[in-house]
């Protein structure tokens, strides 16, 4: 009897996973459709959907290296790099880079983010995680987008590469 509830607990659970999965995977499926611009302004969203003050998308030409700056709620700058790369185009560590060597002494962000529809390469991840910056990839930016999962400055998320 016990085995067959706890049995049937972790049936629910997994049927709980795969549709949270599921919604995450159609949220990022929408970004990979907008334009670099409209992402950044759809992250933007995000922010201000989330409690954040302040939002501003201001990526394009010139913006050394942050599409979306805002200040959280909580007061903190949070900076942003966005990447709307295709699933097989993984952003790797120059990106990282870049982003890296503005986000504090240009922007002056005290949560560096760079996020994006595709995943990291190991070296991505290795830098940022020295660096401080907190990467959201295809997973994470779904949780984000579907609230199955925390915004940013809430949590570092680093994935896997």
């Amino acid at each position: 009897m016990r085995r067959a509830r706890k049995a049937e607990q972790r049936r629910l659970e997994a049927a709980r996973l795969a549709e949270i999965r599921q919604v995450q995977s159609r949220e990022v499926a929408r970004y990979h459709t907008m334009s670099p611009g409209e992402f950044e302004h759809a992250i933007a969203y995000l922010c201000q959907r989330d409690g954040c003050t302040d939002v501003k998308a201001v990526g394009g030409a010139g913006d050394l290296g942050a599409d979306v700056i805002a200040t959280a709620p909580d007061g903190r700058r949070v900076v942003i790099q966005c990447k709307r790369y295709g699933p097989t185009n993984k952003v790797g560590s120059p990106d990282a880079q870049r982003f890296g060597g503005t986000c504090y002494s240009m922007h002056g962000a005290h949560v560096p983010v760079l996020v994006t529809t595709s995943t990291f390469t190991r070296q991505a991840v290795g830098y940022a995680t020295a660096q401080g910056i907190r990467l959201y990839d295809e997973r994470a930016l779904g949780g984000w987008a579907s609230q199955t999962g925390p915004a940013p400055w809430h949590q570092a998320s680093v994935p896997a590469a």
